[in-house]
């Protein structure tokens, strides 16, 4: 799981839109709408960035349409320590 935090997040150009939508999913769960306006990120952006961390199993999609909310795996909780470093790092830079 470690290989794939640094890959998705630090191992590529989007990596710090990742670890700021993890950090904010973390906070609460969220629709794509609501992380575009918190974050200051285009709408289009965010879905791209969800769909790459679902992908990897690190968030998972509560619902259907446009109203559905994200939320992080229990894969993903279960070693939030090591995000969480890893997430400092990058937001860091």
């Amino acid at each position: 799981m470690e290989g794939t935090l640094w890959q998705v997040l630090a191992g590529t150009r989007g990596g710090t839109n990742r670890a700021r939508i993890l950090r904010a999913l973390e906070e609460r769960p969220r629709n794509a709408n609501q992380l575009a306006d918190a974050l200051d990120l285009d709408y289009k952006t965010v879905r791209h960035h969800l769909d790459v961390l679902c992908e990897e199993d690190l968030i998972r999609r509560s619902g259907d349409g446009y109203g559905a909310i994200y939320l992080p795996t229990d894969r993903l909780r279960g070693c939030w320590d090591t995000a969480e470093e890893i997430i400092d790092r990058v937001t860091a830079q």
